[in-house]
């Protein structure tokens, strides 16, 4: 399997090169083009409850199979806004993502919904995306991305982090503890401790989403 990102950091996309036997695992509404030798399969990853799992997560339940049947075929992946992609291979490990960062995936790696925990009443972002095990896993961003060595202690507003290792501990809340908080809807952070790395977007789809809104209500 062979691949490339084109039109990088803003509008990127994967060029992605398979042989026959192989597969890719791709997000629903994901396939942007692909050769007539490659062939589409929807299924379950992982049963009905990984399925129950994703959706959960703010992913799809089912996931699709990409396959080659003669020769050799090319594919094209785009994430669903504009951003980059990155790429990280996976050796018996896990990674911890936000809702719709995955893209797709080759190889022996699955993914189901975690429990991020309630920040107050009304916690936005309770269930983010654990992808674990062997293979390369392809997420994408909201703008470009950046990579981010945490050692000690690192706070994100939640809207701008995409994923983190494993080996950073994690939680959410308000960016203040006062009663002028809990009113007037301060905005909600991560705080990571400890020593791995994370990625943080430039730009949040969450503010997107409130900045249209707030066209149509004008």
């Amino acid at each position: 399997m062979k691949y490339n990102i084109v039109s990088a950091p803003t509008y990127s996309l994967i060029e992605m090169n398979l042989s026959q036997g192989e597969s890719v695992i791709v997000e629903p509404g994901s396939m942007a083009w692909m050769d007539t030798t490659i062939k589409p399969k929807t299924e379950m990853k992982g049963g009905f409850f990984a399925g129950i799992k994703r959706k959960f997560a703010g992913e799809n339940f089912f996931l699709n199979t990409y396959s080659v049947e003669g020769g050799s075929g090319n594919i094209g992946i785009a994430p669903g806004y504009s951003g980059d992609i990155i790429v990280r291979e996976l050796d018996n490990e896990t990674l911890y993502m936000e809702r719709g960062a995955y893209l797709c995936h080759v190889g022996n790696i699955e993914t189901s919904a975690t429990w991020e925990g309630f920040s107050g009443m009304f916690a936005e972002g309770m269930f983010g995306l654990r992808v674990s095990g062997t293979g390369l896993l392809f997420f994408g961003s909201y703008g470009d991305v950046q990579e981010v060595e945490v050692n000690g202690s690192y706070t994100v507003d939640n809207g701008y982090a995409v994923a983190w290792e494993e080996t950073l501990d994690y939680s959410i809340g308000r960016s203040g503890r006062s009663i002028r908080s809990f009113l007037f809807g301060d905005q909600f952070i991560c705080r990571y401790h400890g020593s791995g790395k994370l990625w943080v977007q430039t730009r949040s789809p969450r503010n997107l989403a409130a900045w249209v809104l707030s066209l149509i209500h004008i």
